[in-house]
This record gives C-alpha cells, sequence and structure tokens, in this order.
C-alpha cells in the first residue's frame, strides 16, 4: 500500500511539473506574441515640446523606405531606424499638427470623392464629427441596397481609423460609427 501511494504520489509531482511547464510555456508564447503585436503597431508619443511617431516595419513593405526617410529628414524630422525594423519619427508639436492637417484634408477629399463620384451613386451626402469616429451617409435606399455602394462604408471606416492611429488613439479603442440614412425619410 505505502508503495502505491508512493508511485501516486510520484506521478501527481510529474503531472504537476508538467503542467507548470505548459503553463510557463503559454505564457512564454503569450508574452511573445503581445511582442509581435506591438511591434506591428503605430505609437504616437506626444511630449511637452514634441512628438514621436513610431511605425512598424510591416508599414513599408513593398515602399523604399530610405527615400521615405529622406523625405521626411527633408521636412525637418529627425528620423530613427529602430532594430526591430520599425522607424521612429521625432517632429514639432507644430510639424505633427501640419501632419495631421494633411491627412485631415485627405480624408475630406475622401468624403466628397464618396458623395460627388461615380463610384457611389446612391450617396447623396455625407457628414461626419470632427475627429472622424462618426460618419453619416445619406443615400436613395433602392439604389443603396441594390448596388455595391456599402463599400463606401470600408472606405470611410478605415480612413476613420487611420485619423485616429496618427493623433495616438490607443489601438484598442479605435472606433468609428457610420449611419446610413434614407434621403426620403
Amino acid at each position: 500500500m505505502k508503495k502505491m501511494i508512493l508511485f501516486l504520489s510520484l506521478i501527481m509531482g510529474l503531472a504537476a511539473c508538467s503542467a507548470a511547464d505548459e503553463s510557463t510555456e503559454t505564457k512564454k508564447e503569450a508574452a511573445k506574441d503581445k511582442q509581435a503585436e506591438e511591434n506591428e503597431s503605430v505609437e504616437v508619443d506626444k511630449g511637452l515640446l514634441n512628438v514621436e511617431v513610431t511605425l512598424p516595419a510591416s508599414m513599408f513593405e513593398g515602399e523604399d523606405m530610405d527615400s521615405s526617410i529622406a523625405e521626411a529628414e527633408k521636412e525637418g524630422i529627425k528620423v530613427t531606424k529602430n532594430d526591430d525594423g520599425s522607424v521612429t519619427y521625432k517632429m514639432s508639436k507644430s510639424k505633427h499638427k501640419e501632419m495631421m492637417k494633411e491627412i485631415e484634408a485627405e480624408l475630406q477629399k475622401t468624403v466628397e470623392d464618396t458623395k460627388n463620384g461615380e463610384d457611389y451613386a446612391s450617396v447623396k451626402e455625407v457628414t461626419y464629427n470632427k475627429d472622424f469616429s462618426e460618419f453619416t451617409l445619406e443615400v436613395e435606399r433602392e439604389a443603396y441596397e441594390n448596388s455595391f455602394d456599402g463599400f463606401a462604408v470600408f472606405g470611410l471606416g478605415l480612413s476613420g481609423m487611420y485619423y485616429q492611429l496618427f493623433t495616438g488613439v490607443d489601438p484598442d479603442d479605435y472606433e468609428v460609427k457610420i449611419f446610413v440614412k434614407d434621403t426620403a425619410t
């Protein structure tokens, strides 16, 4: 009987060690996944005088990183290539504000193209709030429902999230609401 208890104790001990090892491995994998996710996100650090924007290496895939860096440096932005392949742009607050104005202008152009272009014929009006987190599309309902004009929603949603990305909103807090309203009602 003592041998049986000793044997069971030994097996339970091994199982506990195995579970502890498995738990440690799971924690290590979770930490690696979190690190990889952080390496793929854009970070915006708004300091007292400067703003730092760190872009992951994946944002430069298929592009000439060196020419992008040279262009930024020509604009007076300090650029640092990081060990993980990401790039950090350090600029004055006024330069960041200028960059945000350019992004805002592009977003407004997207809105104008959505409502006045030929691609989304059913969309008659698009309104939005100041931080581009809410859009309202006024559409001709029947034409909208019988077309692919719903894709306009994706374009505006992605544009709104892109704007939030560079304003420094935490990726977990990105939110864009899009309302579709019938012009007749």
